[in-house]
């Protein structure tokens, strides 16, 4: 049986594990990096930050495609890890795996975003570029 395609991503942040942690888990702080910022439209965030919890996030694009993707977290552990399942509302049954690990660096942190279980190689690649935004709005928040 052939593995499924995944990603790794890794990004140093300026700030302790504990603030980079709430930026994944608070609502009010995952609308200022997740999704389109300044559209028109703000992005929303929702979660139920425990085992069998879920989250939702939707936003809009520029051109304002809505966008809405939705999971649940099986792993939780304050600061240091999440796991969360991910699928988007266009294709629920392609669902796939994140794991974002938090380990303190000096001041700073060493975030490692792992996506496993993707339905296609194409799928893992605009994961990729839709994570690298995010990831660089991210480290934006903490400059």
């Amino acid at each position: 049986m052939a593995s499924k395609p995944s990603l790794a991503l890794k990004r140093r942040l300026n700030a302790p594990p504990e603030k980079v942690y709430e930026a994944w888990t608070q609502p009010e702080k995952m609308i200022r990096w997740w999704g389109v910022i300044g559209h028109h439209r703000a992005p929303i965030a929702e979660t139920d930050l425990r085992v069998g919890g879920r989250f939702r996030v939707q936003f809009w694009t520029p051109d304002d495609e809505h966008h809405s993707v939705s999971g649940v977290y099986r792993e939780i552990v304050p600061p240091r890890k999440l796991v969360f399942s991910w699928a988007w509302q266009s294709t629920p049954e392609r669902e796939s795996q994140v794991t974002i690990d938090l380990k303190p660096d000096n001041d700073g942190t060493l975030l490692t975003l792992t996506h496993e279980q993707f339905f296609s190689e194409q799928a893992r690649d605009d994961h990729r570029g839709g994570w690298g935004m995010a990831l660089d709005k991210l480290e934006e928040l903490f400059a």
